[in-house]
């Protein structure tokens, strides 16, 4: 996997206990599905599909990179979604519910 990279858009949700990758970016990114150990529980509407962890190193706008830890599901129907664990450890975001924006700072 290291050194291949891939330009994704990511769902910012404040809802989302964890970050959650589409096996499909996964496999794009050279990821094997059979080497990764440690298996996620999902909920909501991914409760049904499997997940396992997976480490990443990302780089979201113009921030230094980070390491992003991922729910990696065998899900297709699903973005990438930046949750709580960890995005929101990395990073300070701030909603304008009012003006339907949101701002993103590194921490």
């Amino acid at each position: 996997m290291a050194g291949k990279q891939l330009d994704v858009l990511g769902l910012v949700d404040s809802g989302a206990s964890i970050n959650v990758l589409p096996y499909r970016i996964g496999l794009e990114l050279g990821a094997v599905w059979e080497e990764q150990v440690t298996f996620f529980g999902l909920s909501g509407n991914l409760a049904n599909y499997e997940a396992k962890g997976l480490l990443l190193t990302a780089k979201v706008a113009d921030f230094p990179a980070v390491n992003l830890a991922f729910g990696w599901t065998k899900a297709e129907e699903v973005p990438v979604i930046l949750g709580q664990t960890n995005f929101f450890s990395e990073f300070d975001v701030c909603f304008y519910r009012s003006q339907k924006e949101f701002e993103i700072k590194a921490k």
